[in-house]
């Protein structure tokens, strides 16, 4: 079998000119690279404080050896607080999406 090697773009991409005038890009929704690497590390020190909040709540309630509930505790509230923190991230991701693109109209 041959390889086929095609000099021009794909038919099947959407393109636009860049804001600048320096060329095409390939359209897309992907925020940057540092905005998702923004948001990976709020969702983790999110995670982390909620697990510090479920573990102190547990510790102020229990008496005698409390491993397994503070465990517990920290687990539930390091899910709970990273969930949410990754709710908040995918809609600011949205927000600056669209915000762009706005942005990119009106240019």
């Amino acid at each position: 079998m041959r390889a086929v090697h095609r000099s021009s773009p794909s038919p099947n991409r959407v393109y636009h000119t860049a804001v600048d005038g320096s060329g095409e890009r390939p359209l897309s929704a992907l925020p940057s690279r540092p905005a998702r690497g923004l948001a990976v590390a709020a969702i983790v020190l999110g995670g982390a404080a909620g697990g510090a909040i479920g573990r102190a709540l547990v510790d102020l309630q229990c008496t005698g050896d409390c491993t397994v509930p503070a465990g517990i505790g920290m687990l539930v509230g390091a899910v709970s607080v990273a969930s949410g923190m990754a709710v908040v991230a995918v809609l600011v991701l949205r927000a600056i999406g669209e915000w762009r693109q706005l942005g990119d109209d009106r240019a």
